[in-house]
């Protein structure tokens, strides 16, 4: 198996890296995938239609996304990434070894590969990787080699696998939301023909730092992931400050994969081994490398970049528009355990017919 720790190599300007170990996984600005998807064209290696996921407890695929054996961002890349490069630093301040990434080959086609590492089994490895939660240089690290890899002419491939961004004081003095906002803002405008962004939720996929990763053409989602806006926990102790709300806070989220589905928040659902990625990583890999080599498939052959841009930006917009919580489906009404009648007893997650807030609003004028 081969591993990024053979294939370091120090940072160096984007502009000299052409003619480093970085040249092997270049083969130039217009190189497509041709038949690599091939045995994907028949059959689909993702699940896009609800009926095909399997329904799942919320807190229980919490659990399941948390699972300390199941496989890192580097097992997969490990597994999937042939001629990974690994490249450091954010030419500002530091190494961030919560993130990894480098130029590389998926089903022959080269790739920049950007992913969020929480570490190995041990629990000193893991605070090595700080528990896969970035810092400002992690996000500065990742922008870095999208930019590199715009100039290159390489698809952008990133796995996201984080509980979140680092919330510390440190990382908030270090400039912690502008990091995350600048990745945002560079994804949605890499501008170079040939690029395709593709986000594979693998593990968690937590909060803003999660995001920051993933606003790309295509999203897919493990079918043992999660993916939310906030952490259950986090949930539930800041609208309710009672920790045993976490569970009903999982289901009110909507954070498992077929109901990301179901709501377009992702655009397929990737199989894995029965039991859980944990239970065979190397199939779980071969699975997520089928569908990651379908997905750039669809995309490369574009080839225009304000056609990507365009449908990129369309894909986001669209969010709630085509969706609507079905009434009395699970989580729209969560009893917290709060006290009858404090603020929070009840929170309601549907939105009536009719009602303001079905649209999106915005009022002009209102101080």
């Amino acid at each position: 198996m081969p591993g990024a720790g053979s294939h370091a190599i120090a940072a160096t300007h984007p502009n000299t890296t052409a003619h480093g170990p970085a040249d092997a996984a270049v083969d130039g600005p217009h190189t497509t995938p041709g038949n690599r998807a091939g045995a994907g064209a028949a059959r689909s290696a993702v699940m896009r239609k609800v009926g095909e996921v399997a329904e799942r407890d919320a807190w229980e695929a919490v659990r399941g996304a948390r699972h300390p054996d199941r496989p890192t961002v580097m097992d997969y890349i490990g597994h999937i990434v042939d001629d990974f490069h690994e490249l450091h630093g954010d030419r500002l301040a530091e190494d961030c070894p919560a993130v990894v990434g480098g130029p590389g080959r998926i089903g022959g086609l080269p790739v920049m590969v950007i992913g969020q590492h929480k570490g190995g089994a041990s629990l000193a490895e893991r605070q090595a990787h700080r528990f896969g939660m970035p810092a400002p240089s992690g996000y500065r690290k990742s922008a870095r080699l999208m930019r590199m890899a715009a100039k290159l002419g390489l698809p952008v491939v990133t796995l996201v696998d984080t509980p979140g961004a680092n919330p510390g004081p440190d990382a908030e003095r270090g400039g912690q939301a502008l990091a995350i906002a600048q990745n945002l803002r560079l994804m949605a405008r890499l501008p170079v023909p040939v690029v395709a962004v593709v986000a594979a939720v693998v593990g968690e996929g937590g909060s803003g730092g999660a995001l920051a990763l993933a606003l790309a053409d295509r999203v897919l989602i493990s079918a043992g992931g999660i993916y939310s806006v906030i952490s259950p926990e986090g949930c539930a102790a800041i609208l309710w400050k009672n920790p045993e709300a976490a569970q009903a806070a999982a289901a009110a989220l909507r954070l498992d994969p077929r109901e990301l589905l179901r709501l377009g928040v992702v655009d397929g659902v990737v199989p894995e081994p029965p039991d859980g990625a944990h239970r065979d990583p190397a199939k779980a890999a071969a699975l997520l490398g089928d569908a990651l080599v379908e997905a750039l498939g669809e995309l490369v052959p574009w080839g225009e970049a304000d056609r990507l841009l365009a449908a990129r930006a369309e894909r986001f917009r669209r969010f709630g528009l085509d969706t609507a919580v079905p009434a009395g489906s699970a989580g729209t009404q969560l009893d917290t355990g709060a006290a009858a009648g404090s603020a929070g007893t009840q929170l309601d997650t549907g939105v009536p017919a009719g009602s303001a807030g079905a649209q999106p609003h915005t009022k002009r004028g209102a101080s």
